[in-house]
């Protein structure tokens, strides 16, 4: 059996689970679970405004990245997850960094206007310059 054949067995094969499990989940016959194309399946749903909304699922079988020899460097699912959680780690830093700028930022305009209110709260007292004469 060539590799494109087992590959596309275990595709087919895991759509098969995955049709059934989601059609037993959302409680949806095999005819309302649309095949959209051999790696995908089109799943009816209501969303929560009440709208029907449609999931696309597509499944494959990764061969890896080109190794410039003709061949492929074997996907690793593992060494992908990780960098996602890298990524999803580095941009939690910089949206807590950004938060954090921000209300510093928001702190210091906060304290730069109560001391203009205050300087302008005490010059209201005095409503000539010591050096001017009232007439």
């Amino acid at each position: 059996m060539s590799k494109a054949s087992v590959e596309t067995l275990l595709r087919n094969e895991a759509l098969d689970v995955i049709k059934n499990a989601i059609g037993q989940h959302y409680d949806l016959s095999d005819e309302q679970i649309c095949v959209v194309s051999a790696s995908e399946l089109a799943i009816p749903i209501v969303d929560a405004n009440g709208d029907d909304a449609w999931v696309l699922i597509k499944a494959s079988i990764p061969r890896g990245t080109r190794n410039g020899t003709g061949g492929y460097n074997p996907y690793n699912g593992y060494a992908a997850a990780e960098d996602y959680q890298m990524t999803l780690d580095t941009r939690e830093a910089k949206k807590a960094a950004s938060e954090a700028k921000k209300a510093a930022k928001i702190k210091a305009d906060e304290a730069k206007r109560a001391a203009k209110k205050k300087v302008a709260d005490k010059d209201d007292s005095h409503q000539y310059l010591p050096h001017e004469i009232a007439i």
